[in-house]
């Protein structure tokens, strides 16, 4: 009973403290603001090419590419929203299907992947069982029975391909020949500016789509964002001077991702109330950064696959054996990472994989911001890429711990 006397009175106190935020919310990744800065020749992009669909035009299919936290799905979401309520009041129909490629047991088969898009319509199916034929029929069915235009909306549609294959873009794609009264366009949002290169060319004929390429922020753009979002988010004047700018500054070094410098500004004013502090400081900035790199590198190395999680160590085990260079860092190459993973994979018993697969896969850690991988000629021995960890020491000690526990050596 003590104990929970205790835990009543803590409670208590929590509810009387000076609470720094307003509205948190406004601070998160899947917050849609009314207004989206330095975006509008994108918006205007994505509207021009979806703007058919109010005349029962079948828009072309679009790809968006971006690293993260450019406004991507955020700008693709705000003119879909918008062209929704344009199509409802002028009574056209039109549907928007939105799918994160990323998520499990939504987007990890083909079949769970159309089975998605019948619920998205009303539609209900077995999650397992069927026959992927059926499924697509059940599909066809639904979509068919009205006068409609689909969107599509494939969020990370990289990583779908990476786990299904292309066949299910070049299926969606078909399926327009079948159908009589709606038509179906596909928007791929991804992260990866070369994804369709890799794409089997009948795929790509079938695509035909448009591309719109999305910039990095910059720090002042970043600014903009962050001073946007923290009048709704804080009470007023619980933010000191500089600390918008160190989080826009933050977030321009990598890569002028905006998601990041939100999280970053959400993090630190959830350390300064934690702290009983009036303002949020510069310090609460730093703090905040270090908590997000460390959670962020260690669950994205907790959950990679085996393979990836062995040439990331052999990365880690290369960096500890070689010479540091003041001005460039970790001078370790492509060839050097595959000898000491084929060695790695060898200790745990996992069968290698081929030296071009093992660099796309340093690419993938690169684009996460584990790494940096720097591409340079070797004029007629070709190319190889120059890499280095991108994360603090610490932060690189407890990860060498979770993957040698992972590998059984310790």
């Amino acid at each position: 009973m003590k104990q929970e006397n205790k835990l009543k009175g803590f409670f208590e106190n929590f509810l009387k403290k000076e609470f720094l935020f307003k509205d948190k919310k406004v601070l998160q990744s899947n917050y849609d603001p009314e207004s989206i800065p330095h975006r509008d020749t994108q918006i205007e992009q994505i509207a021009n090419i979806l703007g058919s669909s109010l005349m029962y035009e079948k828009p072309s299919n679009l790809f968006i590419y971006g690293k993260t936290g450019t406004g991507k799905t955020l700008s693709a979401r705000y003119v879909t929203n918008n062209l929704l309520s344009l199509a409802k009041e002028r009574n056209i129909t039109l549907e928007t299907l939105y799918i994160n490629c990323k998520l499990k047991k939504i987007a990890d088969t083909e079949y769970r992947l159309i089975a998605e898009l019948i619920r998205l319509l009303g539609g209900t199916v077995p999650s397992t069982g069927l026959p992927t034929e059926e499924v697509y029929r059940i599909f066809t069915h639904i979509a068919d029975s009205k006068k409609q235009l689909i969107l599509i909306i494939l969020d990370e549609i990289d990583q779908l391909v990476e786990k299904t294959g292309d066949e299910i873009l070049y299926s969606l794609t078909r399926m327009n020949s079948e159908l009589k009264n709606a038509q179906i366009s596909l928007i791929g949002i991804s992260n990866n500016l070369v994804f369709t290169d890799n794409l089997d060319p009948r795929v790509k004929s079938s695509l035909s789509e448009e591309e719109i390429v999305f910039p990095p922020y910059n720090a002042l753009q970043l600014q903009d964002i962050l001073n946007q979002r923290a009048k709704s988010a804080f009470k007023q004047d619980v933010i000191e001077v500089g600390v918008i700018e160190k989080c826009a500054a933050y977030a321009a070094r990598e890569h002028g991702d905006a998601r990041r410098a939100l999280e970053l500004l959400r993090v630190s004013g959830e350390i300064a109330e934690r702290s009983n502090e009036t303002t949020v400081k510069i310090k609460h900035i730093d703090e905040a950064e270090d908590k997000i790199e460390k959670d962020r590198v260690l669950d994205i190395i907790t959950t990679q696959p085996k393979q990836h999680q062995a040439i990331l160590y052999s990365i880690m085990k290369l960096g500890d054996s070689v010479t540091k260079d003041s001005e460039e860092g970790e001078s370790l190459f492509t060839g050097d990472i595959y000898e000491l993973y084929k060695n790695i994979c060898g200790d745990i018993h996992l069968r290698p994989l081929t030296q071009r697969r093992v660099s796309d896969i340093i690419a993938e850690l690169d684009m996460l911001g584990i790494i940096t991988g720097k591409v340079i000629s070797k004029g007629r021995y070709g190319r190889t890429r120059k890499i280095s960890l991108a994360i603090h020491r610490a932060t690189k000690e407890k990860a060498k711990d979770i993957l040698e526990r992972s590998f059984g050596f310790t």
